[in-house]
């Protein structure tokens, strides 16, 4: 989302947490890429096949390598070696107009093409970029020039198709390339928002059979952050062409968030699909209005026309506010999540300013029905002001509306994560993964 200064009964039924005796694997500890100084929002992370793990984040303020870019803009930076070491960061398409939440996805069919999107100018027009030297070069292509704001450009790619979703004008669309990104269709999966609520993308996958599926989350009342917040997920079999709307869950308002954010805390949805085209979600939601959010978890064998009965998926106290949700999958229901709580020092979800963040992740390896323990991903560092060691050990906000994992061809997990002082920052990038 681009940074700005800005009892409802659930469709599912909750289920109950089954943990399984599998210990979540040790990840290492955290690293800061990007600027020392920060300021560094809203991270996504791509892996290949060779190795080459790829960063990008909206980097706010100036920067030593494009004197000329506009603040916000998408830079990249590149670990070669698997997340061992990573090169200098950079621009990824440098530009004197501000760029937004930028996305970054490896081709699972061929392990190696890169796509990276990003919204570029005021009115956000929609970009996308490809790589075919695993980085090095790009080209980006414009895909829908904008007169009008818009907003949390998703990007979903397998076998050269290639698929954009974000919202603009009250409108949610989709703009679709056959062809490995040279030429693009738009499609609306939706006619109307007006009853589902302002839409934003929050999560997309494509299947192994070529289906693909997006996930949004509808603000009711005039997009004000106050009420309903509908959870959904639009899917298409035959490209793009036609669609179908499966409603997942239903949110109470958001907690309230002295951080400056529009709806920073709201309920939002993450994607996933696997070997076998079984969808899963992961989403925070409430059930009483302005309360803390809770995490769930449902997995669809139909292609999102159904879904399982939603299962809390966190061991954070009931009051403990839950957001940010991240997920991955491959092979046969091998799933992982994770997501940022404050159960260090929150109680009551939004008023207690002594409280602490942390990133957590816990994997399944049966498709979601029993869970390994929590691992705690975020870890202390000196030098950081919004980072605190004992007693109550974590960071002051979440730092960007999203952030991202992914799972590497040699079955390591990668996470990237932002943390800072607020909403409005600064902030920083950190990473981790398996060991």
């Amino acid at each position: 989302m681009i940074r700005r200064s800005l009892a409802v009964p659930a469709l599912l039924v909750s289920a109950t947490l089954l943990i399984g005796a599998a210990s979540p694997p040790a990840f290492t500890s955290p690293k800061r890429i990007g600027f020392a100084g920060g300021d560094d929002w809203e991270p996504a992370i791509a892996t290949d096949r060779l190795g080459n793990v790829y960063a990008v984040w909206s980097h706010y303020g100036p920067d030593p390598r494009c004197a000329d870019c506009a603040s916000p803009h998408t830079e990249l930076q590149i670990s070669r070696d698997g997340g061992v070491t990573w090169g200098r960061a950079h621009p990824l398409a440098p530009s004197s107009t501000r760029q937004d939440d930028p996305q970054i996805v490896v081709d699972p069919a061929d392990g190696e093409t890169v796509y990276a999107s990003f919204m570029q100018g005021d009115k956000s027009s929609q970009y996308v970029a490809r790589s075919d030297d695993h980085g090095v070069t790009w080209t980006t292509v414009l895909v829908e020039p904008f007169n009008k704001g818009g907003d949390k450009d998703i990007l979903a790619v397998r076998d050269g198709n290639v698929y954009l979703s974000y919202h603009a004008g009250q409108r949610i669309y989709v703009s679709a390339s056959h062809d490995g990104g040279q030429t693009w269709t738009v499609h609306r999966p939706i006619s109307s928002t007006s009853k589902i609520g302002v839409s934003l993308g929050s999560g997309g996958t494509v299947s192994p059979d070529g289906s693909v599926h997006f996930a949004w989350n509808g603000v009711r009342r005039n997009g004000q952050a106050k009420g309903e917040i509908n959870l959904y997920v639009t899917s298409s079999t035959d490209g793009g062409a036609t669609w179908r709307t499966s409603q997942v869950d239903v949110s109470e308002a958001s907690p309230p968030c002295d951080c400056g954010g529009w709806d920073f805390w709201g309920a939002q949805m993450a994607l996933a699909s696997d070997a076998d085209n079984v969808l899963y979600g992961v989403w925070n939601a409430n059930r009483e209005r302005f309360g803390p959010n809770n995490l769930y978890f449902a997995r669809s064998t139909d292609g999102g026309a159904t879904w399982s009965a939603a299962l809390n998926v966190s061991e954070a106290r009931t009051r403990a506010n839950e957001a940010f949700p991240a997920i991955a999958a491959t092979g046969h229901g091998d799933v992982r999540i994770a997501w940022q709580d404050d159960r260090n020092g929150h109680d009551a979800g939004g008023d207690d300013p002594s409280a602490r963040w942390n990133t957590f992740y816990r994997t399944s390896s049966d498709g979601g029905a029993t869970w390994s323990d929590e691992l705690q991903l975020s870890a202390f560092a000196p030098d950081f002001t919004y980072k605190f060691d004992e007693p109550k050990d974590g960071y002051l906000q979440p730092y960007g509306d999203y952030f991202e994992i992914d799972i590497a061809p040699d079955g390591r997990t990668h996470a990237l994560w932002g943390e800072g002082n607020s909403y409005t920052g600064p902030g920083n990038v950190w990473y981790a993964r398996e060991d």
